[in-house]
């Protein structure tokens, strides 16, 4: 595994790339992996066409966790790894003006490219804040759902991602998340032949690992379900779980 610090700013590298290319009027750079199973094309044309163009188009994720947390008016949300912001700019919609909406980034461009996102969508029951999902910028308890996606697979330790999380929502909240898991019969080496870390697919825990972290962070209720596959034995899924009351 690459030292925390040297992959951190492997993927700060990769999206703050991602971002200039929206911001400069081209594509966002294509994974390494088959193109069809990330970024916009994963969205219902009815998400896509309520967020501003941009935010859109730099999409990275490998899913749509805004449908799979199934939010409802009123709630706090938190996006890890909001990048442009589609995801927060989504959440806004559904929580509606009784709701909020938070997004952690680490990277400027990333966060520069959302609050203007936000602004041309004229919401303002959100936030986009710099900060590592390894230490989530926000006080104990204080949202009733976390989204994220693609995003956690590419922490070095998730373990900190997971209590993170557990320590951030108030009790009886629960996450929604997409991301890539590895089959459980693939090894750290056959994970690494699929593709590299920043394209999502090296860093993936296996179904199992998934659970235990969940379950050791103190996490109940996990449900990962597949949703396609990205690679040979590695799967885009969607991740369930609750914070105990």
């Amino acid at each position: 595994m690459p030292k925390n610090i040297d992959l951190r700013e492997t993927v700060r590298d990769r999206y703050a790339d991602a971002a200039c290319s929206v911001d400069q009027g081209c594509c966002a750079p294509a994974y390494e992996t088959n193109t069809s199973n990330f970024g916009r094309a994963l969205y219902p044309h009815d998400d896509i066409i309520t967020v501003p163009a941009g935010a859109s188009d730099a999409s990275l994720g490998c899913g749509n966790p805004t449908s799979v947390a199934e939010l409802s008016a009123g709630e706090t949300v938190l996006d890890l790894g909001s990048g442009a912001g589609i995801d927060v700019l989504l959440s806004a919609e559904r929580v509606g003006p009784t709701g909020f909406a938070y997004g952690i980034d680490m990277t400027d461009e990333m966060l520069d490219l959302a609050r203007r996102h936000a602004d041309d969508a004229g919401a303002t029951n959100v936030e986009f804040r710099k900060g590592y999902i390894e230490a989530i910028p926000l006080d104990e308890a204080s949202v009733d759902v976390i989204i994220s996606n693609c995003v956690i697979n590419l922490a070095a330790d998730k373990s900190l991602v997971f209590a993170e999380m557990h320590r951030v929502l108030r009790p009886g909240g629960r996450i929604g998340i997409s991301d890539v898991v590895a089959s459980d019969a693939l090894n750290a080496t056959e994970r690494a032949e699929r593709g590299n870390w920043v394209g999502c697919i090296a860093g993936a825990l296996s179904f199992a690992e998934y659970e235990e972290g969940l379950k050791t962070a103190g996490f109940t209720g996990i449900e990962i379900t597949v949703t396609h596959d990205v690679a040979d034995g590695m799967h885009s899924a969607t991740v369930r779980a609750t914070k105990p009351n």
